[in-house]
């Protein structure tokens, strides 16, 4: 053995993203995402599914999953994602994932996940409660990202180190199996601006779909009405807007407003407080309501298009499935070559 760097990954450059079909996506979710899928899928092959078996960590209605799949789907879609340039599908039609899996699952170590924070959070003091799937998640995530050798992750700071072990296991397997360069080690692609949208009631809090009060995010799906009035109620305070955005370090709802506004608008915040400065939220607010109006207003339209024909939206699975297998399949049939399976 050498002190030589590892072979680089010499294949192509793909990049690969999933959302679990489980609660209502929001503006936080179309910010920090969806927005960025769909631009990206005219820079580089993109790789969207939609992670129902990721999903069944915890408890899931069977009656309903299939059709949150459609909704997830149906809010691909809606948001920009073209299916004729991009490879949209379900995790579960495509079984190399899980297979992968369980091969990953024999290169990983237990002290890797025992670092994860993400199950401590979830799990909390009940640990022993939780489903081993749980446990796991992180290398069924990593067996998504490199069965299509993907390159480069979206990825916000609460999956980073998801993606570390992602690098651990390409690495380790490249390793151990004396296949240098097979698996690539993927980047994660920043965000940017917006990325981290919070909630309406607590600007402290993330905006995320498990909070009880809906009036705390912007759900893709609702209406004009709907919008207009969560954005009235959003939490601010009585203060005027500043005129230098470091004036708003301590002031987390108004923060929130203006940066919304300024993700919304394609502009920087401090862009937005040089036009509201001085102003109240009186003021602010009907322009923030009708900008939120004007562009995620459509969206909910498209969306429940969309899903009033689900036999299209089965098809458009069906076809991205079909595309993500052609090749899963052959990473898969290589993975078993490499370790020595008998049907390899």
């Amino acid at each position: 053995m050498t002190d030589q760097a590892p072979a680089p990954y010499q294949g192509p450059q793909r990049v690969l993203s999933g959302v679990q079909p489980t609660g209502d996506l929001h503006l936080g979710n179309y910010l920090g995402a969806l927005v960025k899928f769909a631009r990206l899928q005219h820079e580089i092959p993109t790789f969207i599914f939609v992670a129902d078996q990721h999903a069944i960590t915890e408890w899931q209605d069977p009656a309903r999953l299939k059709d949150q799949v459609r909704e997830i789907t149906a809010a691909y879609l809606a948001t920009g994602l073209d299916p004729k340039v991009a490879t949209i599908f379900a995790q579960s039609a495509v079984p190399e994932h899980t297979e992968l899996a369980w091969v990953f699952d024999c290169v990983a170590r237990v002290g890797w996940l025992d670092r994860m924070t993400q199950f401590k959070d979830k799990a909390g003091k009940h640990k022993e409660r939780a489903s081993v799937g749980l446990y796991a998640y992180p290398v069924l995530q990593a067996a998504d990202i490199l069965l299509y050798k993907a390159t480069a992750v979206p990825v916000g700071e609460d999956q980073r180190q998801h993606l570390e072990l992602t690098r651990d296991i390409a690495a380790k397997f490249n390793h151990d199996f004396e296949v240098p360069g097979f698996f690539p080690l993927p980047d994660a692609l920043t965000q940017g601006p917006g990325a981290r949208v919070m909630s309406l009631r607590d600007g402290q809090a993330k905006m995320s779909k498990s909070d009880p009060s809906d009036y705390s995010r912007i759900n893709l799906a609702d209406d004009a009405d709907a919008i207009a009035q969560k954005v009235r109620k959003a939490r601010t305070d009585a203060e005027p807007l500043p005129e230098k955005l470091d004036d708003l370090a301590a002031r987390p709802e108004a923060l929130n407003l203006v940066s919304i506004y300024a993700a919304l608008a394609g502009r920087t915040a401090q862009e937005v407080l040089s036009e509201f400065a001085g102003q109240g939220f009186g003021a602010f607010k009907p322009k923030l309501a009708d900008l939120a109006v004007s562009v995620m207003g459509p969206i909910g339209g498209e969306m429940r298009r969309l899903l009033a024909d689900p036999a299209e939206i089965d098809r458009i699975l069906g076809d991205g499935a079909a595309r993500a297998r052609a090749l899963a399949a052959p990473t898969m049939a290589e993975v078993r070559k490499i370790v020595g399976f008998w049907n390899s």
